[in-house]
């Protein structure tokens, strides 16, 4: 579990569970009957084990190998509004969603802007900012509503699915980087429109901004 990374401890994928529930049954064979050499059940779990970091190196660099090995987080409720397609699709039902929110201390659907389901199978919700901690709808502060932060740039691969979602095009995302000093896309690990719609980045590790 060490030599597959700490998230194996906590959260797992649907594909990193079925490496690790691979790895226990064949790990139990060879305590289960003395003939099957120990080698028997090594070598398999070494080639999970390589398996597994193999993939999760490729999940790093290929955007199309995350969501097929991964998938993509679910957004159950949209804008204040229950999604009941997606909710059918995922085979989760009004009861569940009500558990999950009041464990999450979200009693009220009201209360609430967006909730995704994630590939984890945990709820992140994002509360409605008059209901968010500090009750600024309480000291009548003049408030604008926030969404949800959208990925443009992971570890130098640009994502066009959310470039498209934005009405926005390559070509605007290159005038972004320029304003910001970024020669290309290449150089960024991650680079988002945060919930107050501004442009957040963080660079690779030796890359510098253009003087």
């Amino acid at each position: 579990m060490r030599m597959m990374g700490k998230k194996q401890i906590g959260e797992l994928e649907p594909f990193e569970l079925v490496i690790a529930l691979m790895i226990s049954e064949l790990a139990t064979f060879p305590m289960q009957d003395i003939r099957i050499p120990i080698l028997h059940a090594v070598v398999p779990i070494v080639t999970l084990l390589f398996l597994q970091v193999g993939t999760s190196f490729l999940e790093l660099k290929s955007i199309i190998a995350r969501r097929v090995l991964t998938g993509t987080p679910s957004i159950l409720i949209k804008n204040g509004q229950i999604d009941i397609a997606e909710l059918r699709y995922q085979r989760f039902n009004i009861n569940d969603l009500l558990e999950e929110l009041r464990l999450k201390g979200f009693f009220n659907l009201s209360d609430v802007e967006y909730a995704i389901l994630e590939t984890s199978g945990e709820l992140s919700i994002l509360s409605k900012t008059q209901h968010s901690t500090a009750t600024k709808g309480d000291l009548n502060i003049k408030i604008t509503q926030e969404s949800l932060p959208i990925p443009l740039i992971m570890d130098g691969n640009i994502d066009y699915k959310n470039l498209k979602h934005l009405s926005k095009d390559e070509a605007w995302l290159n005038r972004l980087l320029k304003e910001n000093n970024i020669s290309s896309a290449k150089d960024v690990f991650i680079g988002m429109m945060d919930s107050k719609n501004e442009f957040f980045y963080q660079l690779k590790e030796g890359k510098d901004k253009t003087k």
